[in-house]
C-alpha cells in the first residue's frame, strides 16, 4: 500500500443515447481501465439508456496515467462490440483535493471544469464538498461512435499508510 497515493472510487451511474449494436438495442456494460487495472460494470440488457449504478475502485499510484472508460455491447457468441470510449481526467479533481476542502461547509462547490476539446466532458462538471468527501460529477461524451454519454461520479479514498497526494 505504500506505493499507492490512494483509491479512486468511480460510480458509473447511467448512459444515454448509446449506439444500437444489436437488431434494435444493445446490452451495454462499461470497462474502466488504468495501466494494468481493468474493472467492469454489470451488463444491462436491451437498453440504450442503461442505469448501472455500479462502483469501481482504482488504486492510484501515478496520477498521470490515463483512465479510460469504454462502453461495450455484450454478445454471447461473438466478440463484444465497442460502443464508444472516453478519458476520465482526474487532474482538476486532485488539484481541488490538495486545497484542503475539509474546512468548507457541506455542499460548497470547490471548482467547476468546463468542457473543452482536450477533455471528454459533455457539460460543465462541478467538484464539491459533501458529507465529508470531495465529489466530482461528470457527464462524459463518448468518442469513436455516433453519440452517447455516460454519467459518472468520482471520489477519493485516503488509504492509511499510503504516500498520499
Amino acid at each position: 500500500m505504500e506505493n499507492i497515493m490512494g483509491l479512486l472510487r468511480i460510480r458509473v451511474k447511467k448512459g444515454a443515447n448509446l449506439a444500437v449494436r444489436d437488431t434494435r438495442s444493445s446490452d451495454p456494460f462499461v470497462v474502466v481501465s488504468m495501466g494494468a487495472q481493468m474493472l467492469k460494470t454489470n451488463t444491462v440488457h436491451d437498453n440504450i439508456h442503461p442505469e448501472w449504478n455500479d462502483e469501481l475502485t482504482l488504486a492510484i499510484a501515478n496520477p498521470d496515467l490515463i483512465i479510460l472508460l469504454g462502453v461495450y455491447d455484450k454478445d454471447t457468441f461473438t466478440v463484444d462490440d465497442p460502443m464508444g470510449d472516453a478519458e476520465i481526467d482526474i487532474k482538476p479533481y486532485l488539484e481541488s483535493l490538495k486545497g484542503k476542502p475539509q474546512a468548507l461547509p457541506d455542499g460548497t462547490v470547490v471548482s467547476k471544469v468546463k468542457p473543452t476539446r482536450e477533455n471528454c466532458l459533455a457539460e460543465e462538471s462541478s467538484i464539491y464538498w459533501k458529507n465529508g468527501k470531495l465529489i466530482q460529477d461528470m457527464c462524459l461524451r463518448l468518442r469513436n461512435t455516433k453519440g452517447g454519454e455516460v454519467q459518472i461520479q468520482i471520489e477519493w479514498i485516503h488509504v492509511p499508510g499510503s504516500k498520499g497526494l
